[in-house]
């Protein structure tokens, strides 16, 4: 149960240290800190030090600060919710998290916050009689030195914005998120378990409490509970599936008591909506429909949708490159790798299906798979088969001479 409990925290302060208003308040409480550090830190130090400062210097810095401040962090936010609007727009709202987690917006906002909050502090102090006059030598230090740090992340703001939100910063996200997912379902397809395959027929099913997207599997926690226990879990619910009256979270052989089923519900975090971390179909079918939506009527960017596949194209070449671990680190567990038919699947049957019309994405396509199936010739038949099935789509769609330029191109792509 402690390493439930380790695992779960870790991923918990992971996904916290993602949220804006967490960074926002922590560099809030170091400028209250910095703020009110000078009171007592003059008295503490053992030698004497002062500037001469024109009278009531430090505070006008500091309502200049307090103002200028107040206004960044309003024109920051505004401009983070209108890149999130904007993605959710024209790409996918799936975007939206990575965008949200994105660190460089995070840091201004919160340095802008920070410095507002270090104003306002360093003001009210002032007023109160609260430093001495080294005290007020240290904060007027201290104000030149937010002054800097606020320059700096204002320029990097500024150059930050030129690309935050677009349509290529979207899909560079969501390609390096998916990427990473993939990597590690390569390496560990089952998460360090035995590969599940026929559940017994005589196993217990054990049943979330509440229906939703299985998100995260503590692997190691349930191979705990099955060693606790004597017991054998079979894992359905794997992450990416939801959870419900019909698919339960595992199937466990052997004798189900109330302490396992709670000790197995610990290890299942359950979501209303899909996440990145261990489902490596997500992050392709969150590319892929960034790709569907610009082969819509109303928007017909074929651009984008070949770019969608030139970036699928680079998520499957390294995944498929990574070399898988056949190590067992949970000999109790058991947990079906998702297959690659699929993630390919999931990942151009929509694209195949909404621009079987347009020849250039057609062919893009019909590279990319043959360029997949000669990287990864184990695999061949997969990609192969995609590419056919796409072909017989455009087929019913091209006219006569765009069909005969897919053919050449599909045959030149495959013969090589």
């Amino acid at each position: 149960m402690a390493m439930t409990v380790r695992g779960s925290l870790a991923s918990f302060f992971l996904r916290l240290g993602r949220q804006v208003w967490v960074r926002a308040a922590l560099f809030t409480v170091i400028a209250v800190i910095v703020a009110l550090a000078g009171g007592f830190l003059g008295a503490l130090l053992p030698f004497e030090f002062g500037i001469d400062l024109a009278q009531n210097s430090v505070g006008s810095l500091l309502q200049i600060i307090a103002t200028a401040m107040l206004t960044v962090s309003t024109f920051s936010v505004t401009a983070m919710v209108t890149a999130f609007s904007s993605a959710t727009t024209t790409a996918t709202p799936r975007s939206t998290p990575l965008l949200i987690a994105d660190p460089t917006s995070q840091n201004a906002v919160s340095t802008f916050v920070g410095a507002f909050t270090f104003s306002l502090v360093g003001l009210v102090a002032l007023s109160t009689g609260y430093y001495p006059a080294q005290g007020r030598t240290i904060l007027f230090v201290a104000t030149l030195v937010i002054i800097g740090i606020v320059v700096f992340t204002l320029l990097r703001w500024i150059s930050h914005l030129s690309t935050f939100g677009r349509m290529a910063d979207v899909i560079d996200r969501v390609e390096k998120a998916a990427t990473t997912s993939f990597e590690l379902h390569a390496e560990a397809p089952t998460l360090g378990a035995r590969a599940g395959g026929t559940v017994p027929s005589d196993a217990v099913a054990v049943h979330a409490d509440e229906v939703g997207y299985v998100t995260h599997v503590d692997i190691a926690g349930l191979d705990r509970v099955a060693h606790q226990h004597d017991v054998e879990i079979h894992v359905r619910a794997t992450p990416g599936r939801i959870a419900d009256a019909r698919v339960p979270l595992v199937a466990v052989t052997g004798t189900v008591d109330d302490d396992v089923r709670t000790g197995i519900r610990r290890a299942f975090r359950i979501e209303r909506h899909r996440t990145y971390e261990q489902d490596p179909r997500f992050g392709v079918i969150a590319l892929t429909e960034i790709g569907s939506r610009a082969l819509s009527a109303a928007t017909n960017d074929p651009g984008t949708a070949i770019e969608v596949i030139a970036a699928l194209h680079r998520v499957f070449a390294r995944g498929l490159a990574v070399e898988r671990r056949t190590e067992v680190d949970y000999d109790r567990v058991y947990v079906p790798p998702p297959l690659l038919a699929d993630l390919v699947d999931d990942a151009f049957r929509p694209l195949a299906r909404d621009g079987a019309a347009d020849i250039e994405v057609q062919v893009r396509l019909q590279k990319c798979l043959a360029s997949l199936a000669a990287s990864a010739p184990a695999h061949a038949d997969v990609f192969r088969d995609a590419a056919r099935a796409a072909f017989e789509r455009s087929r019913r769609e091209l006219d006569r001479a765009d069909g005969r330029t897919l053919r050449a191109a599909m045959r030149e792509a495959w013969a090589r």
